[in-house]
């Protein structure tokens, strides 16, 4: 049963809680907020809304997305029919209770609550706010935004487009103009309260830490649009960059990224729904495994668990690191794997029991975004030397050592260096930002919307569309309590958002 958002989410606590399975039987309007309050101080509120967008990113939505890249396949039950594209109906808690009840309303309270007395826990909201509002527009496309988050002020928010939300247009605030906003937050001295490291469950308070967080969010947000609004994302990472070269995540110790616990109620939502509660439901795509495979790429046996007794050779993947036993997306027809013969994420994704970080912004992101501006927009940077730069440091993220990546890019330099044409260097650019991103489905699914690439083959025995689907359906709730709102006709999975032009 889906609980509300206070009681899966505690005030005090700064972990999460095991993953609930879906139920729609029970609506929660999308702008009435539970935590409305003006009672509760900012250090306990800021860790509800910290951990929670680890967990809106790490739960259904990261397990879908990463269905749809082709990470994961899905073997039984909800990802089984997500891994063939049925999506519909789907999302509504996580629409609901998630982004808009705990995640943007507890963002929103937080702002209003400290604006005027302590200005570092406002910015740091309103980056937290920026960052679900762009998943959720990533998503869904046009979606609630300036009339959202009113509580009974509004209960019927209008949808503002999703150009408007990124260009800032038609009177709306852009999401690069909140990010701004939070950052000129953070520059703000005159605080009652201060981030401290046990409500600041990211950089225990070093507010220098959460500016790089956003600068790096800027440039995410500019290269989600780099194709349908080239100025404007040539301008904001031109922005960037004009403030030096460490003002963004510029080290793997800087990434944003929440850890979680070991105890069944704290556990990360990955580990907690493919281990603990439903192991037999998805193990590694095998299209995923033979792509590592073929570039004989150390990170492999560091992202899976082999498996060296599995006989079925349909199922295997063989390379200079072990066995492993992957699943064709969408495969009705193949016997699945054993228990105890299925490759499924490592520590590396899932910790030890369950206390592995959820990554949402990164240093190998970061370079993997410049690489594509340098050679894409002709931002400033050498493209090949900024490529180059995001393998290592996923790779050194991963636990290789230096002398195992040198290697590596000594036998492999056709992989390690940007040949042939622009749209070729442009595919080893997102290639290898799939590659390391593994786990993080939401990325690389905005990625493989926006370029095409990697290229993937659709997932078999796909029910309603042949493509891997271009956006979320809107959830039955907002469709039942927003109808008047709720764009019409209703999208469907096979209609572009507004930055995907291809």
């Amino acid at each position: 049963m889906k609980t509300s958002p206070i009681a899966r989410y505690s005030l005090v606590a700064a972990l999460a809680l095991s993953t609930a399975s879906c139920n729609t039987d029970k609506f929660l309007d999308v702008n009435t907020s539970p935590n409305n309050t003006t009672t509760v101080p900012p250090p306990a509120q800021l860790p509800t809304i910290l951990v929670g967008t680890a967990f809106v990113a790490g739960n259904t939505i990261g397990r879908v997305t990463d269905l749809f890249v082709q990470h994961y396949a899905g073997i039984a039950s909800q990802p089984q029919s997500y891994d063939r594209y049925e999506i519909s109906g789907q999302f509504d808690n996580e629409w609901q209770f998630d982004l808009y009840a705990n995640n943007l309303n507890g963002a929103q309270t937080l702002i209003a609550n400290t604006q005027a007395t302590s200005p570092a826990y406002s910015g740091i909201a309103k980056l937290i706010k920026a960052y679900n509002f762009a998943l959720t527009t990533d998503l869904w496309g046009d979606i609630p935004y300036t009339e959202a988050l009113q509580g009974l002020n509004n209960l019927h928010p209008r949808f503002d487009k999703q150009q408007d939300i990124y260009e800032g247009t038609n009177g709306v605030q852009s999401l690069f103009d909140l990010v701004r906003d939070g950052l000129a937050d953070l520059d703000k001295t005159d605080n009652v309260y201060i981030p401290g490291a046990t409500d600041d469950v990211v950089y225990k308070g070093n507010i220098a830490s959460w500016k790089k967080m956003g600068n790096t969010l800027l440039l995410k947000l500019a290269n989600t649009v780099s194709r349908r609004d080239k100025s404007l994302a040539i301008k904001v990472i031109n922005e960037v960059l004009a403030k030096g070269p460490t003002a963004a995540i510029s080290a793997n110790t800087e990434d944003f990224e929440i850890a979680f616990g070991r105890t069944s109620t704290n556990q990360n939502p990955f580990y907690s729904y493919n281990i603990s509660n439903r192991a037999g439901d998805q193990i590694a795509s095998k299209r995923f495994l033979d792509s590592l495979a073929a570039y004989k790429d150390p990170r492999l046996p560091k992202f899976f668990t082999t498996t060296p007794n599995n006989t079925n050779v349909a199922q295997i993947t063989t390379s200079p690191f072990g066995t492993f036993t992957g699943f064709e997306n969408g495969n009705a027809a193949a016997a699945i794997p054993g228990a105890t013969n299925r490759s499924v994420y490592t520590s590396y994704l899932f910790g030890v029991s369950g206390d592995g970080a959820v990554r949402l912004l990164t240093n190998f992101q970061r370079l993997f975004i410049l690489a594509e501006s340098a050679l894409v927009l002709k931002t400033p940077g050498d493209a090949n030397e900024l490529y180059r730069q995001g393998i290592t440091q996923s790779m050194l993220k991963t636990g290789l050592t230096q002398a195992e990546i040198d290697a590596y890019f000594a036998a492999n330099p056709s992989i390690v260096n940007l040949l042939g044409t622009d749209e070729h260097k442009l595919n080893q650019i997102i290639r290898q930002k799939w590659i390391a991103f593994v786990g993080n489905g939401y990325e690389s699914y905005n990625d493989y919307r926006r370029t095409g690439y990697p290229r993937l083959a659709p997932a078999l025995n796909v029910t309603f569309t042949p493509n891997v689907p271009n956006r979320f359906l809107y959830p039955p709730s907002e469709i039942s309590a927003n109808g008047a709102n709720v764009p019409s006709p209703l999208p469907t999975v096979a209609d572009r958002v507004w930055w995907d032009i291809d």
